[in-house]
Formats: C-alpha cells, structure tokens, sequence
C-alpha cells in the first residue's frame, strides 16, 4: 500500500482554515481532495495546530471519539462507515482497532502526536499529515491573532482595539494558548485597580499558609513593573529614577527575577 506523507502548515479554529503561508494554502487543497477519497489518513502534531478540526473537515459527518473511550469505540466500529479518533497514539491496542477497521470497511481518520510509531500504521492509513507548529509559521501566528482579536471584542461587547506593539504571543500549546493569551489580555486591558487587586486577593487565597509568603510573593509584583518599566524607559537609570530606587537596588531586583524578564 503506497504511504503519502504530507508535511502540512495548517492552523484552524472551529470555522476557519489560516491559510496565511502558501504552505497553509496547498494543506486546504489537500484536505479538500481527500473529502473525495475512500482512504484513511492518520494526522500528526502538537497539540493546538487543527489536527482534529482538519479530521472533522475531512469526515464531516463522522462522529468524533477520543481514543480514551476504547471499549466504546470497538463497539462503535461495527455499526459505522466512518470514524474519526482523536489522541490515537493512547489506544491500548492499535492492532485490535485497526484490524477491525479492516474487517468491517470502516474509513478512519485519526490524530496522534508528531512523535507516535507504531508497526501497523503504515499498512493502515494511505496518507500521513504532520502538521508543523505555529513558531515555524509567522504569518499564520499574525493571521490568527487577528482573528482572536475580533472575536475577543465580540465576545467581550467592546471597541477598544488592543495594544499588542509589544505583544509576545504564546505559543506553548499554538492555537489553544495564543486564543486564551488574547482573551484573557482583551478581558483585562481596561481593568481598574480595584478590580485587579480583587483578581489577586482570589489568587492568594489558596496560595498563603507559609511563613515566608510576603517575600515568595513579592515577585508578583515586582516582575510586572519591572517588564512595563523597562519597556517605557528603555534603560535601569531611567527606570530606578521613575521609581524613586537606588540603581544598585533596582539592579539586584531585575538579578533576583531574572527567570521572569
């Protein structure tokens, strides 16, 4: 059997393919094609770059089971035509399901992590996708964060554009942590300070119980004036004079968070 792999730049959300990168755009042409075909395909990634929503665009009538519902999914396997199972690297048994697969003609897309193998893949799924994550493709980062944007102002009724000149995005986890960056920076920039400490004070609350929680704590505070300090005056001199701090001070405090700036 002839094994396609495909290396993919693709992001999704619920409704939409980024197609920013021109590699993006050839992965849109490629999912639509096997809408067509009658083969299974076995889509890889980290989490966050679309794996399952580019499965469900794929088989858009198949119903979705995590491979954590195996038992169901054995069952499952004898009443339907196709099948979409998610995180299938955690299948207990991966001959079991595939030859079942087999056995009763079932067309299956899967998604696994990048680094999954297994000895039967290769003869079960027809074409392979690995979907790169979103630090290798800038432009879809910038596509995406645009996109979060208006949906955060949507979402939140408001037409305060936000500031995102500095803006870092994170990429940990691609899509699912750049949109919750973005949700969570949109809900907070027109914050007061009443609301803010109230937000803390909720923070502290499971956290306090220690002897020495002033000084474990203290960098919360000091980190983020630190970072907007230095981001405004560009220098330490600049910043220990705004703060009213000796610069032998203030310098020992950007040594002691210095895991943090």
């Amino acid at each position: 059997m002839m094994v396609v792999v495909v290396a993919l730049a693709l992001v999704v959300d619920a409704t939409n393919f980024v197609t920013a990168c021109a590699s993006s755009a050839q992965a849109y042409k490629t999912a639509t094609l096997l809408k067509t075909l009658s083969v299974n395909a076995l889509i890889s990634g980290e989490i966050g770059v679309g794996k399952k929503t580019l499965a469900k665009y794929i088989l858009s009538d198949a119903q979705v089971y995590d491979a954590s519902e195996y038992e169901k999914i054995l069952i499952v396997l004898q009443n339907v035509n196709e099948i979409i199972i998610v995180n299938f690297e955690n299948i207990p048994n991966v001959k079991k399901v595939l030859d079942l697969v087999k056995e009763k003609s079932v067309r299956l897309v899967a998604t696994a992590t990048s680094s999954f193998y297994n000895e039967y893949i290769d003869e079960a799924f027809s074409v392979k996708f690995n979907i790169p994550s979103l630090k290798e493709r800038p432009e879809d980062v910038k596509e995406l964060t645009e996109l979060y944007m208006k949906e955060a102002a949507q979402l939140f009724n408001t037409g305060t554009q936000l500031n995102i000149k500095n803006f870092k995005p994170d990429l940990s986890q691609n899509s699912n942590s750049l949109k919750r960056q973005l949700m969570i920076s949109s809900l907070l920039q027109d914050i007061n300070d009443v609301e803010l400490m109230d937000i803390i004070e909720n923070y502290f609350e499971d956290k306090l119980g220690s002897n020495s929680d002033y000084r474990n704590f203290l960098y919360l505070y000091e980190v983020p004036l630190i970072r907007a300090g230095l981001s405004k005056f560009k220098s330490q001199l600049q910043l220990s004079d705004k703060l009213g701090l000796n610069r032998n001070t203030l310098r020992k405090k950007i040594t002691d968070n210095n895991q943090y700036l």
